[in-house]
């Protein structure tokens, strides 16, 4: 059962993998439509595809990659030109495939209604020219399939198929095509179908059905289906069985043909050799195709040939025990400093070094490229941008820059959000583009890269920016500022009114954006991973939302402060340093106490009093010690007791009881078995 469990992992991840090579190549294909190499690769994924849903037993996963890899095989043999309506019926089909794989990794089998998108991809296979796309009157694949089965075969054959034919033929087998039609007046056409198979499964096997036998179950067809099906009973016979079944209108059985088979099918039954060639002409094609490319793909080769994949359960299991050794490390050094034993001190100053290279190595191996979240954005753009009728290109940067796996999985949704903004609100249609002077083609650019312990990812568009005037107005309307209060807005603060619960300017709710909520969401979960996210823009000529997110979330550097005989730790990365003043510094302006730090007025924090801690005594010191930090561009000073130093801590969640304390995030466990509490400096601040 585990090792099942292990194959069927591989075969999701790998799957994911060949739809992602498949959409990329798509993209590409469409800006070069007589670049047959790129063909040559999205055909290599979907066959490498198509034999492992095969193997796995996936077979109806296997079936729609085997119709669109028929499409793939025209196009590279210059049988069919490339054009937009049929890549959006290829985009079309991969998104099913997708959504059938998402299905098996909920545990699932895959199944999904696919007849609408097969017609179509049969009918571009058959040469049949395609209607434009009208996104607002757009088919989708249960409206073809609610339409009716003409009496011509609808039934088509793979190679296994044709095996399965020419075997039952050569044993003595009949094999017929079977149209069965039911009364107009029919009223439970699922339970008359029922029937029907009752009756052939008692006489023989069916091969195959048109529709496919989910959608005749959910009544998902019209009057009329038909099988492929293989028994030792008479044509006359099998018809007259069926015929009995009430509300059948008529019932036509013929014997499978060559011919026939090479009308809907890939040819006539095969030979063994027959098939054999074809299996081994599919090898070489791979072959060549691997051999023109092998010399610019050798180092990735053998990159790829060094990795093993790893399920993310382990690492989070190494993770959690790894986060045990830091705090007994910090156990240790307590016990050696208080023992001051040279040889102890010696060998836990050894063992540190050792576990912070230990610790550099594990948080690493959790680290993955944010592309593998980029990589869904061009096609969603693409989409997008045809049903919204704009012309918008998207550029990305720093795909390669790294994230920990636990904040991959969580910002995917809030960038979704964020693109799609950009793309309906921020990007003008080429119409007001061009009244405007800017070219008709929009540009949304999505960038990533390091700064310090923090990954910084930007959103940014040319497009209409933000209606200062507009945001104003509604703000008002929905009482989240006061006229008065308004007009001392700076700009910067009524951009950010846009992240405000239920803030939308949008005259019509559309299913892209504009329904109210969304990006009150965004900022709250960004601040959540412990980021924060900002916006600039400018009126016409475009906006940036920039979003800054931390490394990793379980281990961190951290300064230790205390108050009275409690202790907190104030994460680096947002401190700018440490100072003493004394009290003859502090200031008071608008009833806020202040300090002149470098020519800047930076209000003071007094942590006592947020987190109201009990005095024994009162301090009659002439000095503070102050902590300066950062959020944005915002500073303030935090007034402690005293410093403990910097310490590396495991962050741990205060649980479901205790997670809404204010400005606090977490706790730690110290070396001498003291648990400290963890600032959130976004919330505080």
């Amino acid at each position: 059962m585990e090792m099942n469990q292990q194959y069927l992992d591989m075969f999701i991840e790998e799957s994911k993998e060949h739809l992602q090579t498949c959409s990329d190549y798509l993209l590409e294909l469409e800006k070069n439509p007589d670049d047959l190499s790129i063909v040559n690769e999205i055909f290599r994924s979907a066959h490498t595809l198509k034999g492992m849903a095969a193997t796995m037993g996936f077979e109806d996963l296997a079936d729609l990659t085997h119709k669109m890899e028929n499409v793939l095989d025209a196009i590279r043999n210059e049988k069919i030109a490339v054009n937009s309506n049929i890549l959006d019926v290829v985009f079309e089909s991969v998104d099913h495939l997708e959504a059938m794989i998402m299905d098996i990794a909920g545990g699932g089998g895959g199944k999904r209604d696919v007849s609408g998108i097969v017609s179509k991809l049969m009918a571009i296979e058959a040469g049949e020219q395609l209607p434009q796309n009208n996104p607002a009157t757009k088919e989708t694949a249960a409206d073809v399939a609610m339409e009716e089965v003409s009496s011509e075969s609808q039934l088509v054959y793979d190679e296994y198929d044709i095996t399965v034919i020419q075997q039952s033929k050569e044993q003595g087998f009949n094999v017929y095509e079977i149209t069965v039609s039911l009364r107009p007046d029919c009223l439970l056409k699922a339970a008359r179908v029922f029937m029907v198979f009752e009756v052939l499964e008692k006489n023989g096997e069916v091969l195959k059905s048109f529709p496919t036998v989910e959608n005749l179950e959910e009544e998902q067809f019209d009057q009329t289906f038909q099988v492929a099906f293989i028994t030792k009973v008479s044509q006359e016979e099998i018809q007259e069985k069926i015929s009995k079944v009430s509300e059948i209108d008529h019932v036509v059985v013929v014997p499978l043909t060559d011919d026939m088979i090479k009308k809907t099918g890939k040819g006539a039954i095969a030979s063994k050799e027959q098939l054999q060639n074809e299996i081994h002409m599919d090898s070489k094609q791979d072959k060549k195709t691997e051999a023109a490319k092998k010399e610019a793909k050798t180092a990735i080769h053998n990159s790829h040939s060094k990795t093993i994949r790893v399920s993310i359960e382990r690492l989070d299991i190494l993770m959690n025990l790894f986060e045990e050794l830091v705090i007994d490390r910090g156990r240790l050094q307590s016990i050696a400093a208080e023992a001051k034993h040279p040889e102890l001190t010696e060998t836990v100053e050894r063992m540190s070094r050792t576990m912070g290279d230990l610790q550099n190595i594990v948080l690493t191996m959790r680290m993955v490229p944010i592309e593998t979240v980029f990589n869904r954005f061009p096609k969603m753009v693409r989409s997008l941008s045809r049903e919204l009728n704009k012309k918008i290109k998207l550029e990305i940067t720093g795909a390669e820059t790294e994230l920990d796996r636990t904040v991959i999985d969580e910002i995917g949704d809030p960038l979704v959000h964020l693109i799609r903004n950009s793309v309906d609100h921020g990007i003008e249609s080429p119409e007001v583009r061009k009244a405007k002077g800017k070219p008709e083609e929009g540009t949304v650019t999505l960038r990533a890269y390091h700064s310090g312990n923090y990954v910084f990812i930007e959103i940014e568009d040319d497009g209409a920016g933000i209606n200062k005037e507009k945001v104003l107005k509604k703000a008002i309307e929905r009482g989240i500022v006061t006229k008065e209060s308004a007009q001392t807005l700076t700009d910067k603060q009524i951009n950010e009114l846009i992240f405000e619960p239920g803030f939308s300017t949008a005259e019509k709710i559309t299913d892209i954006s504009g329904r109210g909520v969304g990006l009150d969401v965004v900022k709250s979960t960004i601040q959540a991973l412990g980021g924060a996210i900002s916006i600039e823009s400018q009126e016409d000529v475009g906006t940036i939302f920039s979003i800054q997110l931390p490394l990793t979330l379980s281990i961190i550097s951290a300064m230790l402060v205390k108050i009275e005989d409690e202790i907190y730790a104030i994460p680096i990365s947002s401190i700018i340093e440490t100072s003493i003043i004394q009290k003859s510094d502090i200031l008071n302006a608008h009833n806020q106490k202040v300090i002149d730090f470098r020519g800047k007025v930076v209000p003071l924090i007094f942590l006592e009093e947020i987190f109201e801690v009990p005095r024994n005594e009162k301090h009659e010191d002439g000095c503070h010690s102050v902590v300066i930090v950062r959020k944005g561009e915002k500073l303030a000073g935090l007034v402690v007791d005293s410093f403990i130093g910097q310490q590396e801590i495991v962050l741990k969640s205060l649980g479901n009881y205790l997670k809404n304390i204010f400005a606090i995030s977490g706790a730690t466990i110290l070396g001498n078995g003291q648990v400290a509490l963890i600032i959130d400096i976004n919330a505080l601040m």
